[in-house]
């Protein structure tokens, strides 16, 4: 129990929970009517493509279990989430939690921090089109942080009012395929990064593309999903 509070706390300390309109921006369209769209949204869209963006609006349940492994500690929670009603179930060894993202009391509050770091980790690609109060900039060649091969990267950061981690930034290193191969997670948009790990074990549900694999460098951290499944209207 105890290395699996301390797992807990130093992963929220690390991984961030983003901006709360989220929430309503995976209500609305995937794709907003937006004619003048620049460059760097333009990428953006084609990176969420790459995820399946365009089938987001065919998605009416979601589950999957986040598990983190560092050292001999292990931690995991699991949930269920209705993209369409905002309903959410939180499953873990302490608790179980249900509520709606609508109406979050003080209860919920700490079950919704992990919600939003959990999926922000399983669906990451399509927040560089979702969300709001961002600023997006685009390199077209980096060096990927891990494999140090050249990729393009583009930059998410939020501005810094509300949500639960304000003005923190995420580059994408993404490959010809606009496909995400490794990010950079910087707290607060500072230069040195917090966290920084792959992007791979991408399989295809339901027409969702995820990425199910996150590695740190030297293994220090393992982050990984389970039991994902991802149902339509027509299941």
């Amino acid at each position: 129990m105890k290395k699996t509070l301390l797992t807990l706390l130093a992963l929220m300390a690390l991984v961030a929970c983003k901006n709360e309109s989220k929430t309503e921006t995976i209500e609305s369209s995937v794709e907003p009517v937006k004619l003048d769209r620049t460059s760097e949204e333009e990428i953006a869209y084609k990176i969420a493509q790459a995820t399946g963006i365009e089938n987001w609006d065919d998605v009416a349940e979601v589950q999957f279990t986040f598990n983190v492994d560092r050292g001999d500690s292990h931690f995991a929670r699991s949930w269920k989430w209705n993209p369409k009603s905002d309903d959410v179930t939180m499953m873990s060894e302490q608790d179980t939690v249900a509520y709606n993202r609508k109406n979050v009391d003080s209860l919920a509050m700490n079950a919704d921090k992990g919600f939003i770091n959990d999926s922000f980790w399983l669906l990451a690609p399509m927040h560089l089109v979702w969300d709001e109060g961002t600023v997006l900039t685009v390199q077209d060649t980096a060096t990927a942080p891990m494999s140090e091969q050249k990729m393009s990267k583009i930059t998410l950061t939020y501005d810094g009012d509300g949500g639960y981690t304000p003005g923190d930034a995420y580059d994408f290193f993404y490959d010809d395929d606009y496909r995400v191969k490794e990010w950079i997670y910087r707290r607060g948009n500072v230069s040195e990064y917090s966290m920084v790990t792959t992007w791979e074990g991408y399989e295809d549900y339901n027409g969702i593309e995820i990425a199910s694999d996150h590695k740190a460098p030297e293994d220090a951290v393992h982050l990984y999903f389970t039991d994902i499944v991802v149902k339509t209207e027509e299941d």
